[in-house]
This record gives C-alpha cells, sequence and structure tokens, in this order.
C-alpha cells in the first residue's frame, strides 16, 4: 500500500535550501538517530531504509556493514553507549547470515542472493571495527574467511566479475582492496595483499588522462556516466590504499578527479548525480555522492593540505546539513535521514531515505570536526 507523500517536505524540497549552517554536533546526533531507528524498526539487527511510499524496508547487510564503524567512531568522540551497542549488535547479527562460502549475501535480507565480493567487503569494514573494539576473535576470523572467499575468486587479470554485481568488472572494487590490505596487516595473509594489489592495477588502466574513470558505475546501461556515489567509492578506496601501502601512484591517481569536483562544486555550488568522459554533469545531485566527495577531500586534505579542498569540504557539509534540516519535515522516522537525491524526486533512490547516505553524512560530520573518517 502506497503512502501518502508529506505535502510540508514536498514543497520544501521544492523550495531548495536556505539559511545559515547549524549546529553540526546537532545534525551528527541526528544522523545517528537515523540509524539506530533503521536498525530497531526491523526483526533482525540490521538495517533498512525508509522510503516515503513504503515506509521501511527489509535489512540491507551491505550497508550494516560499513556502518558499524561510523557508530563506533561516534560512540568514542560522543561517548555515547547506545552507537557501541548498536554497531556490535549488528555485527553480532552478520556473523550469523554469514555464507558457508565466507561471503556475504548482495541486496537486502529476503532477496535470496548469492554471495558478492563488493558487498562482503563492506560487511569486513564491520568486522574489522567490531574485533578492534572489542578483540573478539569471531570477528576478525569471519572477515579472514570471507578475505579467503574474495581473493579465491578473482579473475586473473585482477577484477572481480562473476562474484560481482551484475557480473562486471567495477573500479569502486578498490573499496574492497582497501579492507583486504587492512585484513592481510592484521593477519600477514599474502593472498590478501596480492588480491589487492592485482585489482589496483586494473583499476589504473581503466583511468583516463583527464582523470575520469571507466567501468565506474553499478549499472551496464549507464556505465558512460557513473554516479558520484560509485565514483567516491573509487576515489576513497584509492586514497585509502595509497595511504595503507604508501605507493603514491594510487593517491595520484585520485587527485585530478577529486580536484575537478572540489573545484566544479566551489564554481556552481552543487555537483550533478552524474558524470560522463568529458565530465559533463546529468542528472541531479545525489547526497550520498556528496557526503562521501566531502570524505575524500578530507582525506586528501590532511595528506597534502589544500585549501580548495578544504573549502569545497566545508561547504558541501554545510549544503547536506541545510538537506538533512528539511527532512524534519516529513514523517518522524526520517528525522535525521538524508534523502537519496535532492530534491527528492531525483533519479537516485527517488522518495527514499537510504542509510548508506546517511551514514556518509555522519562521516562527513566527523571529518568536519577534525576526526578522522570512519573506515
Amino acid at each position: 500500500m502506497t503512502r501518502p507523500r508529506p505535502r510540508a517536505l514536498i514543497l520544501a524540497h521544492a523550495r531548495g535550501v536556505s539559511g545559515e549552517a547549524g549546529d553540526r554536533r546537532a545534525a551528527l546526533r541526528a544522523a545517528l538517530g537515523y540509524l539506530l531507528r533503521a536498525q530497531q524498526q526491523g526483526e533482525d539487527a540490521g538495517m533498512g531504509s525508509y522510503h516515503l511510499d513504503h515506509g521501511w524496508g527489509a535489512s540491507y547487510p551491505e550497508t550494516t556493514g560499513y556502518a558499524i564503524p561510523t557508530l563506533l567512531a561516534a560512540a568514542d568522540l560522543l561517548g555515547v553507549p547506545a552507537y557501541r551497542e548498536a554497531a556490535i549488535r549488528a555485527a553480532e547479527w552478520l556473523l550469523t547470515i554469514q555464507r558457508a562460502d565466507g561471503g556475504w549475501q548482495g541486496g537486502r535480507v529476503g532477496e535470496g542472493r548469492s554471495s558478492v565480493v563488493f558487498n562482503t567487503a563492506q560487511v569486513v569494514r564491520g568486522m574489522l571495527a567490531a574485533h578492534a573494539h572489542t578483540q573478539r576473535a569471531e570477528f576478525l576470523e569471519a572477515a579472514l574467511r570471507a578475505g579467503g572467499w574474495m581473493a579465491a575468486v578473482q579473475d586473473a587479470d585482477g577484477a572481480w566479475r562473476g562474484s560481482n554485481f551484475m557480473g562486471v568488472a567495477r573500479v569502486y572494487d578498490t573499496y574492497v582492496d582497501a579492507p583486504l590490505l587492512r585484513l592481510h596487516g592484521l593477519t600477514g595473509s599474502e593472498a590478501l595483499r596480492s588480491a589487492a594489489l592485482r585489482n589496483l592495477e586494473w583499476v589504473l588502466q581503466q583511468r583516463r588522462t583527464n582523470g575520469w574513470f571507466a567501468n565506474a558505475d553499478n549499472t551496464i546501461k549507464h556505465n558512460r556516466r557513473p554516479i558520484t556515489h560509485t565514483i567516491a567509492y573509487t576515489l576513497d578506496g584509492l586514497v585509502e590504499c595509497g595511504v595503507i601501502t604508501g605507493d603514491q601512484r594510487f593517491l595520484d591517481a585520485a587527485r585530478p578527479a577529486a580536484h575537478l569536483l572540489a573545484e566544479r562544486f566551489l564554481a556552481e555550488g552543487r555537483l550533478n548525480g552524474r558524470y560522463d568522459a568529458s565530465w559533463a554533469g546529468t542528472e541531479y545531485p545525489l547526497m550520498t555522492g556528496c557526503a562521501q566527495l566531502a570524505i575524500v577531500w578530507s582525506r586528501l586534505d590532511a595528506i597534502l593540505p589544500d585549501a580548495g579542498l578544504r573549502e569545497a569540504r566545508s561547504r558541501i557539509v554545510t549544503y547536506l546539513e541545510k538537506v538533512q534540516r528539511l527532512s524534519d519535515q516529513g514523517p518522524a522516522a526520517i528525522h535525521g535521514a538524508m534523502p537519496g537525491s535532492f530534491p527528492l524526486w531525483g533519479r537516485y533512490e527517488k522518495f527514499a531515505f537510504p542509510n548508506w547516505g546517511t551514514k556518509y553524512f555522519a562521516d562527513a560530520l566527523l571529518c568536519a570536526e577534525g576526526h578522522p573518517p570512519a573506515h
């Protein structure tokens, strides 16, 4: 049954953002509150997302996994035990649904999908964070089983295809490589390090001279103009892998696109949702991608101070805060949440509030306070 859409929220999105920057600590708490509600609304300890037409959806193992580091980082910063408790409950639940092959399913609970490399790697992020905070061996053991499976199903050229979404190779698997490298650092498994480095070499081959990456979208139809969500995954993964390995090539590969998008935002006050090989933009802004790019800009600025990246990060976080405040015009379930697109009727996650967008907004706020992103 389709629910009536709240008129005040629709009108607020039609009017656009305005006003001054708010209290960022309050914005962080509001975002975390949405993540807690996303966990509390279901029958398990995973996190779903709210859609204006249908209400809460089923838990999403992938995004539950990478919400764990965010909740734990916020618990440390803000001293709120409920965030830590939610994170550990989520990690314990994820242990119960790990597949026999070592992977975690694609999609949402109940869809019956097979294990997927990208999704599995994001749960590994959660397992590593839970292990770091609890020292419970089962979290590291689960991550190691998952890493072994991911290495085993990798193609000879370093890409992942058959065990990945839609069976195609994508450069945003740099966001797989980073947890594999962190897992190698904890376990010494050379197979995991080799798998990550092989994929990174394949990714470097997909980069064009203007900084754009081929094979960056999470669809086949729109692969020639990827969304900022997956562009940012690619860049973030390259930066993190560059930091872990000390290989400057990975950082250098991420910088041109990161700088171009920062300059575009500073000049235009917005980012499009998609960019083609000439960096021509189309579609409404993706809030998830905007938040992720704020994190990328923060990470690069921390490595090599850059006033332009710092200014872009500050301005886009303020923009995201203003979008977040509009959610207060909707039902209580979405207070503090970040919509998929702005305005709500944009193509990406239309009329929905994906938990992962709010997670990345929380990470961006942590960066804005001078704290490293929750990886």
